[in-house]
């Protein structure tokens, strides 16, 4: 009797994890502007520092929200980049009725949806900074899109990335992401 319990609940807990992973896998992120595993155009990397882009944020889609989705938080970090790595983008409290981002909407002058914040670059201002990896092997530059249980993560603006990036993994219900390459 007691092993029959134990296989019930043994049996149980796998079907929740699961239904976890099969809603972690239905939130997809992509981009018309650039495809998972492709190198970044010059038109997405940083316009300063040697380097020569035009600091254009691309346009991002995504769909599959989890039931509970409240907001959205996207992220772009280069893991590669010396120390700790580099944060290139940060946005959150987008609304839930949000699917996308027009290209441009990161950069100096770009329009996101009402009430989404940018926090700080590593390069110091809020909003889109581009790749600018120093010469060398080309970089991994990783765009992850968060689902929140929350309206709004209450950080002020122009917060660091990496300052809010333990908050965004602590109200997510789901997340994805794809990665791009860039070098020079």
């Amino acid at each position: 009797m007691r092993q029959r319990r134990i296989i019930a609940i043994a049996s149980a807990l796998l079907a929740c994890s699961a239904l976890a992973a099969v809603a972690d896998t239905q939130l997809q992120l992509d981009s018309p502007t650039i495809a998972a595993g492709a190198t970044l155009a010059a038109a997405q990397a940083y316009d300063q520092l040697g380097c020569r882009g035009k600091n254009i944020s691309p346009a991002l889609h995504w769909s599959g929200a989890p039931a509970g989705t409240r907001s959205y938080a996207i992220t772009v970090f280069d893991p590669d980049a010396p120390g700790a790595g580099w944060w290139h983008w940060l946005v959150y409290d987008i609304p839930p009725s949000v699917s996308s981002l027009a290209e441009g909407a990161g950069s100096h002058g770009g329009k996101l949806p009402p009430g989404s914040v940018q926090g700080r670059n590593d390069f110091g201002a809020p909003g889109y900074g581009g790749p600018c990896p120093p010469p060398g092997k080309p970089h991994r530059y990783v765009f992850t899109l968060y689902a929140l249980k929350s309206d709004s993560i209450e950080a002020p603006p122009a917060s660091s990335p990496a300052r809010i990036d333990p908050v965004l993994s602590a109200n997510a219900l789901a997340k994805a992401s794809f990665t791009v390459l860039y070098g020079r």
